[in-house]
């Protein structure tokens, strides 16, 4: 009896704690809605900005946020798919590999202003890209892989090993078991860990106030070498250092919407590709 009261009373904290945190984020969205729908408009969408932000759009900081996403999710997605089928299915399991996978989880919590440092240091100035969207890019996917190789790296591991060992059996090789047996069944938990990776790419302001935000730069980028506005960094201006940041609440909530819709536009286009694999590649 007491037993079941304590698995009760344990049932109720958690599903307590669980509608809590989702009721919080769902007050937190639903402010940035109904705050930011009343900034937003085809001015404020497809016009530079004016007077620092303070009149104008955000056109450049939306071109330039894609920008970086596209070009992180292009560098990060191969070298994270690579490693995490280098770990699981090629290198030999033993101490070194043990301490190689435990890194990588560690990096995953890494503070992301060191990822910052560590761009500034080997991309902006070492290699000499400068302040640009290939730096910004390059430092973004470093501080996205662990999360892409360790997401990866477990779904791999949850296709069964039958799978692998029936095509070695029919005179497959080691990669067209994988490439045929072993990855499609894959794919969706991979998807997953990206979609998880580009969410937190595209909220963060350190990394990319070191190695590719400009304050203000009322132009369009025309190659990966050049400077852009991103959107966290113009939201931070708008929200913190703006002279005028009272007066312009309806920009900040409106830069706030447009920023979490274009998160939310890359997790849908990754959830109808990974239910589409899911639908193709059932296996249990």
């Amino acid at each position: 009896m007491k037993k079941l009261f304590t698995e009760r009373v344990g049932i109720f904290f958690m599903r307590a704690t669980t509608y809590l945190v989702v009721a919080v984020i769902g007050w937190i969205l639903l402010d940035i809605i109904i705050k930011g729908i009343p900034g937003l408009s085809w001015e404020f969408l497809s016009t530079a900005p004016r007077r620092s932000g303070a009149e104008g759009g955000i056109l450049p900081a939306i071109v330039g946020t894609v920008y970086l996403l596209l070009g992180t999710l292009i560098i990060a997605l191969p070298l994270g798919i690579a490693s995490a089928i280098y770990l699981s299915e090629y290198a030999q399991q033993g101490r070194f590999t043990n301490y190689v996978k435990r890194g990588i989880i560690t990096l995953a919590g890494v503070p992301s202003i060191v990822f910052g440092l560590f761009g500034l240091g080997l991309f902006v100035i070492y290699l000499n890209f400068g302040a640009s969207i290939l730096s910004g890019s390059l430092t973004l996917a470093c501080m996205t892989l662990p999360t892409i190789i360790v997401a990866s790296e477990e779904a791999l591991k949850a296709v069964p090993r039958s799978f692998r060992e029936a095509s070695l059996a029919l005179g497959a090789t080691k990669w067209e078991t994988i490439k045929y047996n072993v990855l499609p069944y894959s794919v969706p938990g991979m998807i997953t860990g990206s979609i998880l990776a580009i969410g937190r790419a595209a909220g963060e302001t350190a990394p990319i106030l070191l190695t590719v935000a400009a304050f203000y730069l009322p132009r369009l980028p025309s190659s990966v070498y050049d400077q852009v506005m991103v959107l966290p960094y113009h939201l931070y201006i708008l929200a913190t250092q703006h002279p005028e940041a009272a007066l312009i609440r309806d920009k900040q909530y409106g830069t706030a919407l447009v920023l979490l819709l274009i998160v939310l536009g890359f997790n849908l286009i990754a959830v109808l590709y990974r239910r589409r694999f899911r639908k193709k590649y059932q296996w249990n």
